[in-house]
């Protein structure tokens, strides 16, 4: 007799999103972190609404990227401390994402970026994975893992404690170190914008910060940098507006002022005519005396 499939005891299938740990823990390593991710995000908000106007874009901050089956499943994960992907949405299902599965959704991400809060040398760990003599896996390396598994076009390391950022390039199969520009800022081509390191202020930090700019030097700024920013110039514009106020209430004093000069001044003309006119001079004499014409005596006597 014939077994239904139901009988055949198939394995389980692997778990989604919802079902998978959403972390290793691991407690985040430094203070730094967070705001760092935030900063990143937060300002990248106007350029992923230029990429994706249809809203379809994920940003993923200390999520696990599943990107193979293992048991217990984290140790089929890596959680980039901050990795963008295109062309997905935010939720699956409808509902928030809890990781990324690769094999499910098949779009990489364009890049992944991970703060060292060592000197480097885990974020760096090219081991591959490969069976161990006792029979066990060795766990490869995150540099690996994104290098020749998930093949993510960028990946930066950023090593808090000295400030030192690499960033590389997947061509050809592998990792190309990239050089920095002129500006000293890597060009991130296949987002038109570029990253590099700031320094300043950021949620009571102040220390280097990694920051975006827009492929012509432009720093990308945050929603409350651009706030301010706008808040600075309705202020000057408000004070250019009053400044151009108070000089076109000077201009109206000064023209009242010569008016009634003016005024004034004919008034004395118009005065002394009738006097010189009765001492016997001529309208000529008055007008020379005067230094006004013949006609202009005539109207005001």
């Amino acid at each position: 007799m014939t077994q239904s499939l139901s009988e055949t005891g198939l394995p389980p299938a692997f778990p989604d999103h919802t079902q998978l740990p959403e972390s290793d823990g691991t407690f985040v390593k430094n203070f730094q972190e967070h705001p760092q991710s935030i900063l990143l995000t937060d300002s990248l908000e106007i350029t992923l609404q230029r990429l994706h106007p249809d809203g379809q874009y994920a940003i993923g901050q200390d999520c696990g990227i599943y990107w193979r089956e293992t048991d217990p499943p984290e140790k089929g994960a890596e959680a980039p401390d901050w990795f963008y992907v295109p062309n997905v949405g935010p939720l699956v299902d409808g509902e928030i994402r809890r990781s990324y599965v690769i094999w499910r959704e098949y779009m990489v991400p364009i890049i992944a970026i991970e703060f060292a809060s060592g000197n480097g040398s885990e974020e760096r760990d090219n081991t591959p994975l490969s069976r161990l003599p006792e029979g066990t896996n060795q766990k490869p390396g995150k540099f690996w893992v994104y290098e020749q598994i998930i093949r993510i076009p960028y990946y930066a390391i950023y090593v808090i404690k000295t400030s030192q950022l690499e960033v590389y390039n997947w061509v050809n199969g592998c990792y190309c170190r990239l050089e920095p520009n002129d500006r000293g800022h890597y060009p991130i081509d296949r987002m038109g914008i570029e990253l590099g390191l700031w320094e300043g202020s950021y949620q009571n930090q102040t220390q280097r910060w990694l920051r975006w700019w827009d492929n012509q030097g432009n720093l990308l700024l945050t929603g409350s940098e651009q706030a301010r920013l706008e808040r600075l110039h309705t202020e000057q514009e408000r004070q250019r507006a009053e400044a151009e106020s108070q000089r076109a209430e000077a201009q109206s004093q000064r023209a009242e002022a010569q008016s009634q000069r003016a005024d004034r001044a004919e008034q004395t003309q118009r005065d002394a005519i009738p006097q010189l006119l009765g001492m016997g001079l001529s309208l000529e004499q008055v007008a020379q005396a005067l230094s006004v014409s013949v006609e202009e005596v005539q109207r005001l006597r």
